[in-house]
């Protein structure tokens, strides 16, 4: 082997040493990979619910109410919290359900009253209404054949003779959007019952609608008109309320303005 062959060689091979002290060298340095913070920890208080479906005129009685823990941001205002009055589970024993409560639903204050000086009811009054009763047909004939039910919404129509007297008959709307609180002695659906039959309805009114209600009824047979469920917080056009009468003579209808 000659000099040029020897020298070549030579310094390869200190060049792939040097190469292999570098590698030696270098020390794998670790990736730091940072956690991710913490979701933001919710604040909750608890809020007082019904502990079973409870219908309106239910008297509240042991297990009837219950705890239910609540995002603070979604506590609606008027809803009742533990931080607030812890005791009130107890205060409500025996107060009445002046609406209807599905389960899990926040109880408000202004849905139930303590009515252990004031008959039942009283106790389901809106404040400033009145309770006023009138006939109608067992059979259903005047009430929607049965299907009107407390807590609906109903219009009333007066049907009364023509006051010129003849074979003419008049109908009137008298009332509408007014609220159905009992029929016959039924103030809820019974058993699940959908048809609730009886000889007279009770209505929420106004005392002005009650004095209304009490005069139309001894001039003329009243009938209740149900109302869509959807329609309950309509705003109602008082000209439409109080536009015309319609007339029947020997079976014909006719459509007069009221003086």
């Amino acid at each position: 082997m000659n000099v040029a062959r020897l020298a070549v060689l030579g310094v390869a091979l200190a060049a792939g040493g040097v190469a292999a002290m570098l590698m030696g060298g270098q020390k794998n340095v670790p990736t730091i990979i940072q956690a991710p913070p913490p979701p933001p920890q919710i604040e909750t208080d608890e809020v007082l619910v019904s502990g079973k479906e409870m219908p309106m005129g239910t008297v509240i009685a042991d297990g009837d109410l219950t705890w239910a823990v609540w995002p603070k941001a979604s506590i609606s205002e008027g809803a009742i919290r533990k931080s607030a009055d812890p005791n009130v589970i107890a205060d409500l024993k025996g107060a009445v359900a002046r609406s209807s409560f599905l389960q899990g639903e926040p109880i408000r204050r202004e849905k139930v009253v303590k009515a252990a000086n004031a008959g039942f009811l009283s106790a389901i009054l809106a404040s400033g209404q009145r309770a006023v009763a009138i006939n109608i047909d067992a059979t259903g004939a005047t009430s929607a054949g049965g299907f009107i039910l407390p807590n609906d919404r109903v219009d009333i129509v007066r049907i009364s003779r023509d006051e010129q007297g003849g074979e003419a008959y008049a109908s009137e709307t008298i009332l509408k959007n007014v609220r159905i609180l009992a029929i016959g002695q039924n103030v809820q659906e019974k058993n699940g019952e959908k048809v609730v039959v009886g000889s007279n309805a009770t209505l929420e009114v106004s005392q002005t609608q009650a004095e209304k209600l009490i005069l139309a009824q001894r001039v003329g047979q009243l009938s209740l008109v149900l109302r869509s469920m959807f329609d309950a917080n309509k705003p109602e056009d008082q000209a439409d309320n109080e536009g015309s009468l319609t007339i029947v003579r020997f079976g014909i209808p006719s459509n007069v303005s009221k003086q």
